[in-house]
């Protein structure tokens, strides 16, 4: 190739002066800025209702949350969804020179005056606040190699071994699993609830209540034992 241009030099300068030319004219079209584009910090909040409708959600706790978050320092604005599967994510964006860590406590304070004005089911589903951007930087996917482990203990071993660290990796916001837990499934017979007067709300809630941790105790706790003296007073 080179021997080919040596051979012909104005054919060759002529190709030179064609790109130099279009680079003069496309130097024009090129991006040219003084300073990097800077995504300015945002801090998310989510939570869950099951069962409620987008309106539902609306009324009942994305407008209550979005009404505590007035007043937050540097705050540029608020957007909103309510999803008809009860899901809640509110993204507040703040001033590009706002230091994320403290925009993120001062949300997690305003947030603590809309708790307790919320369902008690989202309290109970949990509220989380999180330093996140607008997209995902990396969705990584777990399989076993020989098939002795389900997508039950892959999702498990993943939150026990491998979330906890990535999440206190600098400068990651925040780690979501996407997976399967572990659960119960349960069906329930229509004839033998209506022979004993149950409904499926009956059955969650003894399922709830009997889905205790309790503590053991310990040695020489109560009952009391023999000739214990206790003081108190009668009126």
């Amino acid at each position: 190739m080179a021997q080919f241009f040596i051979d012909r030099p104005i054919f060759a300068w002529v190709i030179a002066i064609i790109i130099m030319l279009a680079g003069a004219l496309a130097i024009k079209q090129l991006p040219i800025s003084q300073y990097p584009a800077i995504a300015p910090p945002q801090i998310s909040i989510n939570a869950m209702y099951p069962g409620a409708s987008a309106k539902t959600v609306e009324d009942t706790v994305t407008q209550v949350i979005e009404q505590k978050m007035n007043g937050i320092d540097n705050l540029t604005y608020m957007s909103a969804t309510s999803d008809s599967n009860g899901a809640v994510s509110i993204t507040l964006t703040f001033d590009a020179a706002t230091d994320p860590n403290i925009a993120q406590v001062q949300v997690q304070n305003k947030l603590q005056l809309a708790v307790p004005l919320l369902p008690q089911t989202v309290q109970q589903q949990g509220i989380q606040v999180t330093k996140s951007t607008r997209n995902f930087l990396l969705i990584p996917g777990f399989y076993s190699d020989d098939g002795s482990m389900s997508r039950y203990d892959l999702s498990d071993y993943v939150a026990a071994n491998i979330q906890d660290v990535v999440s206190r990796t600098a400068g990651v916001g925040d780690v979501q699993l996407f997976g399967s837990q572990y659960a119960m499934r349960i069906w329930l017979d229509p004839n033998k609830l209506n022979n004993y007067k149950l409904t499926p709300g009956d059955v969650k809630a003894a399922i709830k209540a009997q889905n205790v941790q309790v503590s053991a105790g310990k040695l020489g706790g109560t009952p009391s034992v023999q000739g214990q003296q206790l003081n108190a007073t009668i009126t």
